[in-house]
């Protein structure tokens, strides 16, 4: 069996038809005077599912966010959660629970106090008060830390009270707006597969709004990429790398070379592509495009080889220079200016100790790469 990319889990309710849609926005607009934040919006998310909203500032995926919260009601359109519509009811009578940025931890109360305020406002008795948050502390692997204060933790340390806080009401939802972005690089890594793990073991749906493409990439068992106010694409993380929808998903998600043409020739699912300079590209699996289309081919730095010389087996190989390199320790990324002036990124693993093939600035060098390595795109 072949699939785009490593399957992180066998979890896929989205592909089968008689999987009911455990949160569902149904064509969901939401304006604020004249600007339309979301528009016209459907999109399914399921039970257990690690669910994550990716785009630029602006795009609207923090208002679905905050629509789904209750923080905000929709202009039009409808929310289900579980098959109930979630108009009117106020954010604390919905099964849900928001996860903020900032934390928003009580300074003056120590951890375990944080983690039970929510349960002692619900009047839940004592004693199971004192149960639950022992569960959470030590899910959470804080109990060391059970009487201090806010200010005494770490960054990541306190991102782990405002998680267990968040779920010790258990939630039927976890909805998560950037809660990772105060983090460094190296403890938000970390923190990812902690989230990850916690989800697994809770059986919670997380919805999570980041801009972090890593972020969604590492965590999400699938991703909505949005952009203005609308679904771009919806798909898993390696359908979103390998098979983009549109040149705006390519460009948006990783590093992309595309190469812009028309469809000279179709035999079967593969295509020739040549380009404004006659180049010719041969493609396999171009899915729709059709003879004389205008056509881009989306390429990823990794998918393309270096070399001094024209390797004897490729079918697909461009001349040029290198421009510039950048030696980032695991790899080399490559800029080579083809010889029609197009600037191409390649990047190559450091496999190994020593370069068979070195190349430097100024080189000649061509390009190369399989005939399945990139993908065909119409939007």
């Amino acid at each position: 069996m072949k699939s785009l990319g490593s399957i992180r889990r066998a979890f896929a309710p989205w592909n089968d038809p008689g999987a009911k849609p455990y949160i569902h926005f149904d064509k969901v607009t939401k304006k604020f005077g004249d600007f339309t934040a979301v528009n016209d919006l459907s999109l399914a998310v399921y039970e257990r599912e690690f669910f994550a909203l990716l785009g630029a500032s602006g795009c609207g995926k923090s208002t679905l966010l905050r629509m789904l919260a209750g923080f905000e009601e929709p202009t039009s359109g409808r929310i289900m959660l579980d098959g109930q519509d979630l108009a009117g009811i106020p954010p604390y009578r919905r099964p849900v629970n928001m996860m903020f940025q900032s934390y928003a931890l009580f300074p003056h109360m120590s951890v375990e106090k944080n983690i039970a305020f929510g349960l002692k406002q619900e009047g839940m008795p004592k004693a199971e008060i004192d149960k639950r948050v022992a569960e959470m502390l030590k899910l959470v692997k804080l109990e060391p830390f059970a009487k201090r204060k806010p200010h005494q933790l770490s960054g990541g340390q306190r991102q782990r009270v405002a998680l267990a806080r968040s779920v010790a009401k258990r939630p039927k939802v976890l909805l998560l707006d950037e809660p990772l972005g105060a983090l460094d690089k190296k403890l938000r890594e970390e923190t990812q597969f902690e989230l990850m793990d916690l989800q697994q073991e809770l059986g919670l749906t997380f919805v999570v709004v980041t801009h972090d493409q890593e972020e969604a990439m590492t965590m999400a068992d699938r991703i909505a990429i949005m952009d203005k106010g609308q679904v771009m694409q919806v798909a898993t993380p390696a359908e979103v790398y390998e098979a983009p929808a549109s040149r705006f998903v390519a460009n948006f998600v990783g590093n992309v070379n595309m190469f812009e043409g028309k469809v000279a020739e179709r035999s079967g699912s593969s295509v020739r592509i040549t380009g404004g300079t006659g180049a010719q590209i041969m493609v396999e699996n171009a899915g729709e495009a059709a003879k004389d289309a205008d056509v881009a081919f989306a390429i990823r730095p990794e998918k393309i080889r270096v070399s001094s010389k024209r390797p004897a087996d490729a079918v697909n190989a461009l001349q040029g220079e290198v421009y510039d390199i950048a030696y980032l320790g695991d790899m080399t990324v490559y800029h080579v200016r083809l010889d029609d002036g197009q600037m191409v990124r390649a990047a190559t693993m450091n496999a190994t100790r020593v370069v068979d093939d070195p190349l430097t600035w100024d080189d000649k060098a061509w390009i190369s790469f399989r005939p399945d390595a990139g993908v065909v795109l119409t939007q």
